[in-house]
């Protein structure tokens, strides 16, 4: 089964291109969404510097209907979005194709990895031609589903393969969580706490299968008693 992995080029009329490119720094992580004809509702997460003033201007917007701050941290917020311009999702939900979550928004531009059969990718294709949204794919290629695949977000995975490459996981250590941060460029506590979700992950699928093997020797030996 095909995997794609796609760079989208928000529309303008849209309010996330304009807010993301006023606040370049900042990353928009879409955790959850709902999208209709008229409405979109989203669930977004901010990582950047300061996230007061990307509050603000998201708070002033007239195409906005309805704001929550569910909290705010040092460099981060949750955000509950309510918008009456058009959704970006509208793609996704009239091909019939699964968008993973989260996925992210930086200036005017959203990361998707979407899989599905492949006589649903030429819809695909079509619709996002259909409505003037450009698009770039960065990869495809065939999966086969293993339990791996389940334990990493795509986020997780980008920053975790990131942390390996720079040496962060080498004996001595080659780079510290600040190098690593600074190439991803977002903030020392967001590299970190994702790294953690990734290693706890990645640790509690080692000890389910040390103890899946461990029990699969125990009764093999049982048997042959």
């Amino acid at each position: 089964m095909p995997r794609a992995k796609l760079a989208i080029s928000i529309p303008e009329t849209m309010w996330i291109n304009d807010v993301s490119q006023s606040h370049p720094e900042t990353t928009f992580e879409v955790v959850s969404a709902l999208a209709g004809e008229r409405t979109g509702i989203a669930l977004i997460e901010l990582q950047t510097a300061d996230p007061l003033p990307v509050i603000t201007d998201m708070a002033d917007r007239a195409d906005i209907v309805d704001f929550d701050l569910l909290w705010k941290g040092e460099s981060s917020a949750l955000l509950h979005v309510e918008t009456t311009s058009p959704s970006i999702l509208q793609p996704v939900l009239q091909s019939g194709i699964p968008i993973e979550m989260p996925f992210t928004v930086r200036n005017g531009e959203a990361t998707w990895t979407v899989t599905a059969a492949s006589a649903r990718f030429s819809e695909f294709g079509r619709l996002l031609d259909e409505l003037g949204i450009e698009y770039t794919l960065e990869y495809v290629h065939e999966i086969g589903h293993t339990r791996a695949d389940d334990l990493l977000t795509e986020r997780q995975r980008e920053v975790l393969l990131a942390a390996l490459e720079r040496g962060y996981y080498a004996t001595p250590r080659e780079a510290t969580l600040t190098d690593v941060a600074s190439d991803l460029d977002i903030s020392k506590a967001t590299c970190s706490e994702i790294l953690h979700r990734a290693e706890g992950s990645v640790i509690r699928w080692f000890a389910d299968e040390h103890a899946g093997v461990a029990r699969a020797r125990l009764v093999s030996d049982t048997d042959t008693r």
